[in-house]
């Protein structure tokens, strides 16, 4: 981290916590050089991690697109803060314990954060309260996918506004960048057991907000190429799991398009020393649940839903899922990390109010919902595989 970096995270860290409601008695965050290592994992800044000889089986959750200021979830948040700013932390305590119960949970965030003084807007070009960066902390996740369609809907600015918020919390991310080497950076991670994970995260375009020449690395796009090369500097750099996050595929479609087969079945049929690139496949960006499917020997998600969103223009709009996967060691060394147990978790938006997400596994409601989500789940054959319904 960069001096100007830790001098912003130590000047935001203050007006964050000051500006997320809470329970009376809360901690406000601890500046990062005070802040205590993870207990569940230590997400590391230098790519080059000591070799770990005795990794354990971990366990990994992921959830899809973060829409955090639609006219109906700005609402809730500022009603959740009693006044004091936005809270999100109670429209995400249903799904809090699944969070936080993983080694490590990565999220999507796919709209911008601005200064606390706002403005903050909904579709079609956002910019939401940068108290949501706390209460993603909160629930327990790690490390936070940027890379999207509205990555630049504030420019620049934007970019370099939502990575120092992120930073000041302790979150890890990557899609974006502020310069041309965190532009490359994965998110390296390392669970509490030892394994070490890299995250990487590529989105299709920007819409109509061109990336600047000047500074391509401001968002990684999609480029089946540059993905691989990619993934493979991360095994250099001592990842045992390499995950990578692309924004891709159609909204509201809950089948998976040409394009998305095609680089799925591209990125997991490449290796090195016939050892597969790439891990774990998660996709966002369709706003509907997309199946599940082994690829190549690979689990891709193609698309997880939303997690938090308001009203949507189809109901599918507010439905997601929390992916788990197990992973284990390899028997012998060079060898993959094994999935030996994989998962979803239906959830959906509550529009309310107050708007709630909720986790659909731990309740017999919305059972037509449940159903559905299911339905596009399995719709490739995820079930014959081992895939399950987790709890």
């Amino acid at each position: 981290m960069s001096a100007y970096m830790r001098y912003a995270a130590v000047a935001l860290v203050a007006a964050l916590a000051a500006g997320c409601g809470g329970p009376p008695g809360t901690p406000p965050p601890a500046p990062p050089s005070a802040r205590q290592p993870l207990a569940k994992a230590k997400p590391r800044d230098d790519a080059e991690a000591p070799v770990t000889k005795a990794a354990r089986a971990f366990t990994l959750v992921a959830s899809g697109d973060i829409l955090p200021s639609s006219a109906d979830v700005l609402a809730t948040a500022r009603r959740d803060a009693a006044g004091a700013g936005y809270d999100y932390r109670p429209m995400l305590a249903d799904i809090q314990p699944v969070v936080s119960g993983a080694d490590l949970a990565l999220c999507h965030l796919a709209a911008p954060l601005g200064p606390l003084s706002g403005p903050f807007t909904g579709y079609p070009v956002y910019q939401a309260p940068p108290q949501l960066a706390t209460a993603l902390k909160a629930t327990g996740y790690d490390s936070c996918s940027t890379a999207s369609n509205h990555v630049l809907d504030q420019g620049v600015p934007g970019v370099i506004r939502t990575l120092d918020a992120l930073d000041t919390v302790g979150l890890r991310h990557v899609g974006s960048g502020r310069n041309a080497e965190e532009g490359v950076r994965p998110a390296l991670l390392q669970a509490e057991g030892g394994a070490r994970v890299a995250q990487l995260a590529y989105t299709y375009g920007t819409d109509q907000k061109r990336r600047p020449a000047s500074a391509p690395w401001t968002v990684n796009l999609i480029s089946a190429r540059r993905i691989i090369a990619d993934a493979r500097a991360a095994r250099r750099a001592g990842a045992d799991v390499v995950v990578v996050s692309p924004h891709w595929g159609t909204g509201y479609r809950t089948a998976p398009t040409d394009e998305q087969l095609r680089l799925a079945r591209v990125l997991t049929a490449s290796t090195t020393d016939g050892r597969p690139d790439i891990d774990l496949i998660l996709g966002t960006h369709a706003h509907t649940p997309q199946p599940y499917e082994k690829v190549n020997g690979t689990w891709v998600a193609y698309g997880l839903g939303d997690q938090i969103s308001g009203a949507m223009r189809k109901p599918e709009g507010n439905w997601g899922t929390l992916a788990r996967f197990r992973f284990a060691p390899p028997e012998r060394a060079g060898q993959r990390w094994r999935v030996t147990r994989a998962e979803y978790l239906p959830q959906l938006a509550e529009l309310g109010p107050p708007l709630r997400v909720r986790n659909l596994a731990g309740t017999s409601g919305h059972a037509d919902v449940r159903t559905a989500i299911g339905t596009a789940v399995f719709s490739r054959g995820a079930g014959a595989e081992g895939l399950r319904r987790g709890w």
